[in-house]
């Protein structure tokens, strides 16, 4: 293998200059580029008034990115249009919210075939490719058709829905036949695994040839589970550092004598927010003495602003949040802070360590590493709980969170009751548990497995041939 190409929507490498706010997935990828001597390639963020193709190279901290402008056309069809109005509300099982028009399938497969067109002449004969997210389905397809026969996995971060669900996509077989020019597609949790077999099986009269093989549509491909992980030790020097101790020490002053409940996600309907503050208001309904003892601060960095449905919910959890402040509050205590801004990585690790109770109750996640991240920033002696829906791809792995159904205030109120009274031998022993999980399915495992996955793959079929 000379090199891995990664192919993402975005692309958004660390600079090396400190800025801690990049994502911890994207400091994997980087990292793997790294060690793989590797290209990134994607959208560079900025629309032209007519796509040119041009390509951009810079070198981030050892990572050379490649990227390419769209015009605006591509950007409301492609991303506001089909992968986040059609593919992202279906994935989530929000059939209600999802949107299907002609014009956004044909700019997706138009963008998907312009990112094929230009990082055709980038790749070198012996190259892995690695294709990330829902945006870039086709991705495999559209360079088969050019000539490409290098090895392609693809990550699927988001969750495969059941395939009643996906049946109801039009144009669905093709989507799925689609990934089925890539080599190798891996999936968060076996349960998105296997909802992915049961349409191939079902609906595209596919067959298992093997355990982790699937014969349909004249291809074979290869299919795992590769749960992700945070970075556990860049995060782990990340809690230590001088940021993240003044960020606790100042959420510790601010919310002295009070318990803290701290939810933090991007803006979407997704992350189950309404129904997290529904939770919250019937825990200090339900429990008089808990007022005043108690505060939740929720995080929810605006996203998507172009699309309709995300400035409906922004408006609705305003609304929410001050009613409830408006019914609870007193003179010196708001018993929700509700902050739609971007925080660093490091201060967000100083907040997570000052909380008693992570309240993280997505409707559907693919996988959530907040859960993981909040994990990893408590204090050995004295951690906080985590409560975690079971709909995220986490409680696969954090078993000993306490699960919650997310569509239930009642069930959110009762675990943040009992996390709050709960002693200190058992949340001990519960984020020992959590914490061991954390630090042995990190990212580079993660990254590892998917990489070597795609490399034996290539080394067994080259061993068959030569037979």
């Amino acid at each position: 293998m000379s090199r891995l190409i990664v192919v993402s929507n975005r692309v958004n490498p660390p600079t090396g200059k400190g800025d801690e706010s990049v994502g911890g997935l994207a400091m994997a990828l980087s990292a793997a580029l790294r060690q793989y001597s590797g290209l990134w390639f994607g959208w560079s963020g900025r629309t032209v008034p007519a796509f040119t193709g041009e390509l951009s190279i810079e070198e981030f901290d050892g990572v050379t990115a490649a990227t390419v402008d769209l015009e605006e056309t591509d950007f409301n069809e492609y991303y506001n249009g089909y992968a986040n109005k059609t593919l992202w509300p279906l994935f989530h099982y929000r059939m209600d919210l999802t949107a299907y028009d002609r014009s956004y399938g044909e700019g997706y497969e138009r963008v998907n075939r312009r990112f094929a067109e230009t990082l055709r002449p980038l790749i070198a004969p012996d190259d892995l490719i690695w294709v990330h997210d829902y945006h870039l389905i086709p991705l495999a397809r559209e360079l088969r058709a050019l000539g490409v026969r290098n090895r392609i996995g693809f990550f699927l971060h988001v969750p495969w829905p059941a395939y009643q669900v996906i049946a109801t996509l039009p144009g669905h077989r093709q989507l799925v036949q689609a990934m089925f020019d890539y080599d190798l597609v891996g999936f968060q949790t076996h349960e998105y695994l296997q909802a992915f077999e049961e349409y191939v099986l079902t609906e595209a009269a596919g067959e298992r040839i093997a355990p982790d093989k699937l014969r349909a549509f004249g291809h074979t491909l290869s299919v795992g589970e590769f749960p992700i992980g945070i970075d556990a030790k860049d995060f782990a020097q990340m809690v230590r550092g001088p940021r993240a101790r003044r960020m606790r020490d100042i959420m510790t002053a601010s919310t002295v004598f009070k318990q803290m409940i701290i939810g933090v996600d991007r803006l979407d309907y997704s992350k189950g927010l309404e129904e997290r503050f529904l939770g919250f208001e019937r825990l200090l309904a339900d429990n008089p003495d808990l007022r005043r003892e108690v505060l939740m601060l929720q995080i929810a960095p605006v996203s998507r602003e172009g699309v309709d449905t995300y400035q409906e919910i922004r408006a609705r959890l305003d609304a929410l949040s001050g009613r409830i402040n408006g019914e609870f509050a007193d003179v010196d205590w708001n018993p929700v802070r509700y902050v739609n801004r971007n925080y660093r990585r490091d201060d967000l690790a100083g907040i997570y360590g000052a909380a008693s109770v992570g309240l993280v109750t997505p409707l559907r996640d693919g996988m959530n590493l907040v859960a993981k991240e909040f994990v990893a920033a408590q204090d050995p002696q004295d951690p906080g709980v985590l409560v975690l829906s079971r709909f995220a791809g986490a409680a696969t792995q954090l078993k000993e969170a306490l699960l919650v159904n997310p569509n239930s205030p009642e069930e959110i109120a009762d675990a943040l009751k009992r996390a709050l009274s709960m002693g200190l031998a058992e949340r001990i022993r519960r984020w020992r548990a959590l914490f061991e999980n954390v630090q042995g399915e990190d990212v580079e495992g993660w990254r590892d497995a998917f990489v070597t996955a795609l490399a034996d793959d290539d080394a067994q079929s080259k061993a068959a041939l030569a037979g």
